[in-house]
Order: structure tokens, then C-alpha cells, then sequence
């Protein structure tokens, strides 16, 4: 039953010689083999065994030799004697076998030569095509499996450049120098063509090419291989079915494999490809060597390799028997897993664990090592911990969601969430739940994937918060709108009796503040200590103003009804303006004006042939903010209106109101010169807001584009409304007319008592034909007050006809009760012409 090709072993015995010099004995006389025997053995055998109980001292002492084993090499070389048999039943046709991207590939090509080659003793003979008998010769075979190792990753042994012996990682020969089952199971490793150490072999990516018109695909994938030569590896007399050849590549094997004191494998398949995979083969493959330096090691020692990430040195402590799990006081009670899952470091948690490390070993404050990795945001290691039975869930009731939503690490959260193991709505020892720790850390991918997977936003914490008042602290109004939609009450009150409003308006954060005003939130509501939100917000801040406007739109005036107010429109400037100009409605169901065109700047709808050269503008050549005297524009203007403030001087003529020439594009003073105001634009907020009696009202001054037209269009014009008079009582007259075109001026009232004059104001250009119409505030305007200016007596000696004034002031000449009283002033005058007018009642007539 003995194979014809193999030759017995030999052996004799020696004096006792030294290793080095025993070794040197033996290759001298594989050199002497090799070189005798052509038809003798596949797999030639040097007898390298010595006695198997030679003893360094005749008294049988501890030290003993190592025993040196028979060490195969290769017959790539070689061709064995014809076999009419094994051609006849191969049809002629080559027997070679490829692996190709994870299959294996028969060739069919016709064989020439009738002898057979093979590369070891495993592998049965072959009668081989001239291609693949060139790659035999080549050392292109693989002596531990038989196939080709034409296409794929493999390890490459390079003695000589210009031979290059290729092998699988999983087929490597093996020579025993372990201390037995229970203590090490791997010896060193070689080449298993030329004998060479195999860590110094390169791994090596051959790509694919194109198989051969004879080639023929094998029904039979690497998984399925496992029965053949390539899934096993001869480990001192008995097969190692751990080792398997089956790889990411196809055949390729994921490398050599020990097994620890506690009885458990050491395997890099267990790791995913990459780096980590590669370090662990490199330390398996190198830790012999490095034993054989009789290297002592101490408990303490274990937990520093694993944070360096020393995969060698954490091995051969193991191999030693070092406790995995020693926990020192030193280190707060964290063990070597600790360290290792805080650096991310997968290839060392897998060593521990195998050790027998306690995957839920607690530190001092009572951290695992599944909480380490979460907090370093290590997610390859949080899901091997996961994989291997961390516990998500810890002492204080919260879990490791908890923490990745509060660091916002988004992938470990799905992660987590993946498992199924964790409560989406767990509450740890505070009653904060993830979603309520990711609102305050103002992480909104973290709140939607959370929203996604049916997060409660309803619960409270043991302050009787909930997520949107976490929310409302960091000032976060995209969160805040997140959680409103997700079905949150804006009227949720904590234990202190605050809204999501008091808080927003105690920290000052303007985006929250107006998200829920525009939601309906309640303004007048107090807390337990008698505080609205206006009253905590900080005097004069924007929030405040914020509120104060709201609050007056709400009460509205003394002659409204209480009801409720909303913004139907966050900006009727569309942007053209500096501020934005909301829209409030509370009085029907009316949208906000559309029948216009907002617009910044005045437009004409016909030739006015305006003067608008810049050569033709008397400027100025100031040097500082055009306060002095010797400023030309201030000269145009009679002297600069303005103070420092930007507002007009005191002694400005409110009644009959000069022109104003403030400095233009030729002038040479700086753009922020005092002489520039009505330029600037609207810097203060304005609101637009519906009255039952007046229609849209406004508030605060602004300058005042609309379209300009002659005084001809405007008497064919049927709606005159929106037209204001530019009579500078020189040539023609003409007109600003916005009911089509116009800014947020078109919607300022009349009022009998004004708190806003028109000035005319040049900027652009000087011809007086067509001056800017700018608001100025004739007195102190409160917040939320109405503006407006008096239209005039020509206007209402037309309108009153029509209408009556509205505007409720105690000085009102124009209302219905005005009108009726000056009507029967006048029937007295014409019934009793010769008694002289009531002068009360002059006055009031001509005031």
C-alpha cells in the first residue's frame, strides 16, 4: 500500500553535537540528495531527526535539544517516469488546475511529453501541458495544495531574483518546535519549495488573465474544497482542519493559525482583510522566534501593550499565560481590553477575548470596553464587541446609545440600532433618553435617524423636561422644528413652570423665539416664580423686541377685540430690504397684499428725462464725515440735517421742511460720512399688520421708492390712492403713484395728529424735479406703534366724500364727528353772518 515515489526515512545516531552544527551536517546532505536522485521520491526527505531522547547531560536534566523533523521541499524539477496509465485515463489532456477570482480552473490543452511532475508528495501526479510544465519548473506550484498559482494573492519566496517560488499562506511546511497540546500548537514556518523562512516571503497580487481556449471551468468553488489537499496542512502527523485555504481571494488562505493555553484558537479569518488581519498574521508567524528569547513578562505589562498596540508583544504574554483580565489599581481598574477598544485596536480585543477576557469588564467609574469604543467613536470594535456579547446596557440604566447620541456619532448609533438589543427610549438615572441627549448637543442627523426609528418625544426627564425644552437650551431652531413636527407640545411646562419660550427667551436665541411665536406659543403664560417670557428676556435685545412687537400685535389696539394673530408672510420685502418685513394678520382670513410689485428703487413707466450724469452733481471733497461747514452738499441743504446719530437737528423746520442734498457718488468722503442716511436704507424692523378699520397698517420711518408718472397720467389714473404730489412748484408737476409698484411706505396711513414727516432728499441725482420722498420721525415712536403722516386738506377736500378718517387721534379734523361739527360751525356763520366766527372753533378749522 506504500506509495512507489516515496523513499523511507532515514536516521542514525550522533554524539551530541551542537544544533547549529547538526544543521549544517543535514543540508550538506540534502545538497548531496538532490543532486543523486533524478527518479527517486516526489518529496525528497532529508533525515534531519537526531535521537528522539538525546540529553545534553547523562544525569537526564530539564534542558533537552530540540528535536529537528523532517523538513520537505519541493520536485517542481523533477519528472517522475512515464505512466501509460494515468495518461490513458487524463484522454491525453493536461490535468493542471487553476485558481482563478475563487474558482477553479481546469485546463484541457493536449499534453506532449508523457511524464509525470508533481510538486510535493501531497499532491498526486500530474501529466501537464507544455505551459504548465513550464510553470512547474518555474516553482509556480503550489506543493501544498497543487494548484497553479498563476492568478490571485499569494506569498512569493524569492532566494534568487531570478526565481520566484510561490505557494499559498495556509501551505506552508511546518517544522514542530511547540512544547505540546497544551502549550504552544504552531512551530516555525518555512517556504515549502526551497526551506526558507516564511516570514520573509512577500505577499504578492497576480492579476487574473484570460483563461485558455482549452480552459474549463470547474464546477466546484474554493468552499467546496475543503476535503481536497488544499484544506488540510500535515501538522506533526495529524491534520489541522482550522487551518483552512479558503480565503477573501479564492483559494488563497488567511494564514497560520495557534491555539492559546485556555484551549482557543488564534485564527486572522476572524478579522476582516486590511491591516489589522495582516498584523496578526505577521506576530503569529514571528512569535517563535521571538520565545526563543526567553522574554519574562509581569501582569502590568499587558495593559500598556494593548494601548500601544504591541500585537507581538500581547501575544506572547498570552502564549505565557498572563491573565487577560488583570485589572490594576494603577489604571483605575482598566484592563488590557479597555485600552485596546479605546484605541480601536480590533486585533487585540480578539486576542483578549480569545484569552478569555470578560467582555464586560468595569473600570473605577464603571466604563466597559463597549463604552470606550462608542466614546472614541470606534465602530469596527463597537461591533466586534457587540458581535462577541457586550452588554449595551450599564450601571447607571443608560446605554450605549445614550452616549453615542450624545457624542453624535451617527454610524455607531445605527449600529446600535441595527442589534435590536437597545431601548430607543431608555432613560438612565437623569430620565434622559437619546434623543433628549442628542437635542442638547444639537445633533440633527442623530435626531432624524432616531425620529426614524420611532424615538418618543414625549417623555420627561426627572426635571419634567422634554426633548424640545433640550432643544429650546441650545438654541437650535431647525432641532426645535425637527421635534415640534414630530409631535412635541409647544406647551410642555417642567417642574419650574418654563415653557420651551422661557427658556429661549432667558438664553437670548432669536431663531427659537420666533419659530414659536410663529407656532402659537404663549407669551402672557408664567412660571413658578411669576416670570413671563418677556420679562426674562434681556431689555432691548432682539428677542425682547421680538416679544414686545408680538405682544402688541396681539392685544392690538385699545379699540380691538382680544384674538389670535398669525404670520401669514415672514418677508413682503421678498429680501430687497436690509431687514425683514413679516406679515401679521388677525382680523379674517385675508393673504398677505399681492396686487403690487415690491420694489427698492424708484422706476419710471415713461421718458422724465432725468439728469443722472455724474459729471453734473455738485459734490463734495470732505475729508472727514462731512461735518464741517465747508462741505458743499451740507451747503446745497443750507447746512447737514443730520447730527451724529443720524438723525435731523432740532431746529429742522418740521412745518415746511427744506431740501435735503446728501452726499453722492462723486463726493470724495467716506461711504459712512454722517451726510448719508436715507442711502443706508431700512435698518430698523418693521411690521406689516391687518386693523379692522384701516386696512394694513405699518410701523417706523423708511425712504420711499415707488413709481414716478407725470401729473397728465396721474389725472387719468382711476385709482388714486397710492399717489403722492412731487409739487416743487416749478414746470411741470409730477407724481409717485404705488399702487402697482411701491415698498412697504405704500401702506402707511393718514393720521390727523403724525408722528412721520416727508422730507425730499437727493441722492442719485439733483434735478429737483424728482426728489427722494424719505420718513422722518417727527417725535418718539413706541414699539408697535402706528406710522403715519398727514395726507393733507387738498387730499381729504376730495376724499371726504367718499370717506371718513379713521385714524382716532383727539386732534382729528377729518373724521365723521370732525366733519359734522365743521359743518355746523359753518350753517351758524351763514344763518348769523354778522356775528364773528367762533375763534375755538378757527382754530381747530385752520390748525
Amino acid at each position: 500500500g506504500e506509495s512507489p515515489w516515496k523513499q523511507p526515512e532515514k536516521g542514525r545516531e550522533k554524539p551530541t553535537p551542537p544544533a547549529a552544527e547538526a544543521e549544517r551536517v543535514m543540508l550538506n546532505l540534502l545538497s548531496l540528495c538532490v543532486c543523486v536522485c533524478v527518479y527517486v521520491s516526489v518529496c525528497l526527505s532529508v533525515c534531519l531527526s537526531l535521537s528522539r531522547s538525546l540529553s545534553l547531560s547523562p544525569d537526564g536534566s530539564d534542558r533537552e535539544m530540540e528535536r529537528l523533523e523532517e523538513l520537505p521541499l519541493c520536485s517542481c524539477r523533477m519528472e517522475a517516469p512515464r505512466v501509460d496509465r494515468l495518461t490513458a485515463h487524463a484522454n491525453r489532456t493536461c490535468m493542471a488546475i487553476e485558481s482563478i477570482n475563487g474558482q477553479l480552473v481546469g485546463c484541457t490543452n493536449a499534453i506532449v511529453k508523457g511524464e509525470t511532475m508533481r510538486p510535493s508528495s501531497r499532491v498526486s501526479l500530474m501529466v501537464l501541458c507544455e505551459t504548465h510544465r513550464s510553470h512547474m519548473v518555474k516553482h509556480h506550484c503550489c506543493p501544498g495544495c497543487g494548484y497553479f498559482c498563476l492568478s490571485g494573492t499569494f506569498l512569493e519566496c524569492c532566494p534568487d531574483v531570478r526565481i520566484a517560488h510561490r505557494f499559498h499562506r495556509g501551505c506552508v511546511s511546518v517544522l514542530g518546535g511547540g512544547r505540546g497540546r497544551g502549550g504552544m500548537g504552531v512551530g516555525l514556518l518555512f517556504c515549502p519549495h526551497c526551506g526558507e523562512d516564511a516570514s520573509e516571503a512577500q505577499e504578492v497580487t497576480i492579476p487574473p488573465s484570460t483563461p485558455s481556449s482549452g480552459a474549463a471551468v470547474i464546477t466546484a468553488t474554493a468552499s467546496s474544497t475543503t476535503t481536497t489537499p488544499s484544506a488540510r496542512m500535515r501538522w506533526r502527523g495529524e491534520v489541522r482542519k482550522d487551518v483552512v485555504a479558503v480565503g477573501d481571494g479564492g483559494v488563497d488562505s488567511v494564514g497560520p493559525s495557534l491555539v492559546l493555553p485556555n484551549g482557543k484558537p488564534v485564527c486572522p479569518s476572524a478579522l476582516p482583510p486590511g491591516d489589522r488581519r495582516a498584523a496578526l498574521q505577521r506576530a503569529i508567524l514571528t512569535q517563535d522566534t521571538e520565545r526563543r528569547k526567553k522574554l519574562r513578562f509581569h501582569p502590568r505589562q499587558l495593559y500598556p501593550a494593548a494601548k500601544q498596540g504591541e500585537v507581538q508583544k500581547v501575544l506572547l504574554m498570552l502564549i505565557e499565560g498572563i491573565d487577560p483580565a488583570y485589572q490594576a489599581d494603577s489604571q483605575n481598574r482598566r484592563c488590557a481590553l479597555h485600552a485596546a477598544a479605546q484605541r480601536g485596536l480590533v486585533e487585540i480585543c480578539y486576542l483578549l477575548l480569545q484569552a478569555g477576557a470578560k467582555v464586560d469588564a468595569q473600570d473605577k467609574s464603571q466604563r466597559t470596553p463597549l463604552l470606550e469604543a462608542i466614546i472614541n467613536n470606534q465602530v469596527e470594535v463597537a461591533r466586534y464587541l457587540i458581535q462577541s456579547g457586550a452588554c449595551v446596557y450599564h450601571e447607571d440604566g443608560s446605554t450605549g446609545l445614550h452616549h453615542a447620541a450624545k457624542l453624535g456619532n451617527l454610524e455607531i448609533v445605527t449600529l446600535l440600532l441595527n442589534t435590536g438589543q437597545v431601548d430607543i427610549n431608555a432613560q438612565d438615572s437623569g430620565g434622559w433618553t437619546p434623543i433628549i441627549w442628542a437635542a442638547e448637543h444639537r445633533h440633527k442627523e442623530v435626531i432624524r435617524a432616531l425620529l426614524n426609528r420611532g424615538a418618543d418625544v414625549t417623555l420627561k426627564d426627572k426635571e419634567m423636561n422634554v426633548c424640545l425644552h433640550w432643544a429650546s437650551f441650545a438654541g437650535s431652531a431647525e432641532i426645535a422644528e425637527l421635534i415640534l413636527n414630530a409631535g412635541c407640545p409647544l406647551i410642555s411646562v417642567n417642574m419650574h413652570g418654563d415653557t420651551p419660550l422661557h427658556i429661549a427667551a432667558r438664553e437670548g436665541y432669536l431663531a427659537c423665539v420666533t419659530l414659536f411665536l410663529s407656532r402659537g406659543a404663549d407669551i402672557d403664560i408664567m412660571n413658578k416664580e411669576g416670570d413671563t417670557p418677556l420679562s426674562l428676556a434681556r431689555a432691548d435685545s432682539p428677542v425682547w423686541v421680538s416679544l414686545q412687537i408680538n405682544r402688541k400685535l396681539r392685544r392690538g389696539v385699545a379699540n380691538r377685540i382680544v384674538r389670535t394673530e398669525r404670520i401669514i408672510c415672514s418677508d413682503v420685502a421678498q429680501g430687497y430690504e436690509n431687514v425683514p418685513i413679516p406679515c401679521v394678520n388677525g382680523v379674517d382670513d385675508e393673504g398677505c397684499p399681492s396686487d403690487y410689485k415690491y420694489i427698492a428703487e424708484n422706476c419710471e413707466t415713461s421718458a422724465m428725462n432725468i439728469d443722472r450724469n455724474i459729471t453734473h452733481l455738485q459734490h463734495c471733497n470732505c475729508t472727514d464725515d462731512c461735518s464741517s461747514s465747508n462741505c458743499l452738499c451740507g451747503q446745497l441743504s443750507i447746512r447737514c440735517w443730520y447730527d451724529k446719530d443720524q438723525r435731523l437737528l432740532q431746529e429742522f423746520n418740521k412745518i415746511e421742511p427744506p431740501l435735503i442734498f446728501e452726499c453722492n457718488l462723486a463726493c470724495s468722503c467716506h461711504k459712512t460720512c454722517k451726510n448719508r442716511v436715507v442711502q443706508a436704507g431700512i435698518k430698523v424692523r418693521l411690521q406689516l399688520y391687518r386693523t379692522e378699520k384701516m386696512g394694513w397698517v405699518c410701523v417706523f420711518f423708511l425712504p420711499h421708492p415707488h413709481q414716478l408718472i407725470s401729473d397728465a397720467e396721474a389725472d387719468v389714473r382711476e385709482d388714486d390712492s397710492y399717489l403722492f404730489d412731487l409739487d416743487n412748484k416749478d414746470g411741470e408737476v409730477y407724481c409717485i403713484d404705488a399702487r402697482y409698484y411701491g415698498n412697504i411706505s405704500r401702506f402707511i396711513n393718514h393720521l390727523c395728529d403724525p408722528n412721520i414727516i416727508p422730507v425730499r432728499v437727493f441722492m442719485l441725482h439733483q434735478d429737483l424735479r424728482f426728489p427722494r420722498i424719505a420718513f422722518f420721525s417727527s417725535r418718539d415712536i413706541l414699539t408697535g406703534q402706528e406710522l403715519g403722516f398727514d395726507y393733507g386738506d387738498r387730499f381729504w377736500d376730495i376724499k371726504s366724500k367718499y370717506f371718513t378718517c379713521q385714524c382716532g387721534s383727539e386732534k382729528c379734523k377729518h373724521s365723521a364727528e370732525a366733519i359734522a361739527l365743521e359743518q355746523s360751525r359753518l350753517a351758524r356763520l351763514e344763518a348769523c353772518p354778522e356775528t364773528g366766527p367762533d375763534p375755538g372753533l378757527a382754530v381747530l378749522g385752520n390748525s
